[in-house]
């Protein structure tokens, strides 16, 4: 029998310092995040930044949290309900930090009887803290626990031409509500050397302004090539003049290079000079979660204002959106023929 699984992000299990600093401690300490040995990474999270972060990122969660809970699980909530209607055989939800767990989603799936798990990691664009960290997890619990069980994953989406058409038809709507000057993609940054060590060619990735544009195995693992393909297809769909659209990259951490432009410096140049109706867009998130509703619905648009914008506004992510939704189950179906 035949089973799929949707695997987000994940989330803190409220907004208590305590419950916040449990899942930045699992969140953090994956080697696939902070890609630093062992000894070190423990030093820098649990030596530093749960000493330090805790508290402020708590801080941040409160802002954003619904009565139903965290905007990120509930949306994903949502989501699996309506893919599991539209669906031929069962699907279960989980997160790759904290709950509901990658095991306890198996688990569901095997008490049905599954013997063959469909793994739908819900990131367009395939990233080693993303991607990657769900289908080393997810086979090392199954090679463990759950002998009998096959996994299928599926590969980055990121062009789709189905997911194309949800993700433009979904921009569009609020393009014409909006009517801004420009419109951002900002997707979720990455350190450099995340893009390196995914270079299976171990020698394309270069990080130069032509190597994502120059076709190569490569850019099956790339994130950076993902991301502008994303936005270059949508683009392409929606017939946007190039100098209406721009990419950038939000989120870093530390003080090693990560991807750029950088989408907080970016958003404060478009507002010194001249943008006054900016909107922004995150196709990195399929669900909005602290990143999108938080660091740019929130602390971006303020930064914006503060440096001259007027107009500043979020696209949603896709959410529970019907049409995506749909499109989730026709690959769950299309699959289990």
């Amino acid at each position: 029998m035949k089973g799929a699984l949707l695997v987000n992000l994940g989330s803190p299990n409220s907004t208590s310092v305590k419950d916040v600093k449990n899942y930045l401690d699992e969140f953090l300490m994956d080697k696939r995040v902070i890609d630093i040995p062992y000894l070190i990474r423990a030093f820098v999270v649990k030596g530093i930044i749960l000493n330090t972060r805790p508290k402020k990122s708590a801080e941040a969660y409160k802002k954003i949290w619904w009565d139903e809970g965290s905007p990120l699980i509930v949306l994903s909530e949502r989501l699996h309900k309506k893919v599991e209607e539209l669906s031929n055989i069962p699907v279960e939800l989980a997160m790759r930090y904290g709950k509901p767990s990658l095991k306890s989603g198996i688990e569901k799936l095997a008490s049905k009887g599954v013997t063959e798990i469909f793994l739908i990691p819900l990131y367009p664009q395939f990233a080693m803290a993303t991607t990657e960290t769900i289908t080393v997890l997810a086979n090392k619990i199954v090679k463990k626990q759950f002998p009998n069980i096959k996994l299928t994953d599926l590969p980055a989406f990121y062009n789709k031409p189905d997911y194309i058409e949800v993700l433009s038809n979904s921009i569009q709507k609020y393009l014409e509500e909006f009517k801004p000057q420009h419109l951002l993609f900002s997707y979720h940054g990455v350190p450099e050397r995340h893009i390196k060590k995914s270079d299976i060619t171990k020698s394309h990735c270069k990080i130069d302004g032509s190597c994502c544009n120059t076709p190569s195995p490569a850019h099956e693992f790339c994130y950076r090539h993902q991301c502008y393909e994303t936005t270059k297809l949508v683009a392409k769909k929606l017939k946007l003049k190039e100098d209406f659209y721009s990419t950038s990259f939000q989120s870093r951490l530390g003080r090693d290079p990560w991807l750029q432009p950088y989408t907080d410096q970016t958003i404060d140049a478009y507002a010194q000079n001249g943008i006054e109706n900016l909107a922004v867009v995150t196709p990195a998130f399929v669900s909005d979660c602290l990143e999108t509703l938080e660091e740019i619905g929130m602390e971006a648009q303020h930064s914006f204002k503060e440096n001259g914008g007027k107009e500043f506004n979020t696209i949603p992510c896709l959410n529970d959106n019907d049409e995506w939704a749909n499109t989730l189950s026709n690959w769950i179906n299309n699959w289990s023929k």
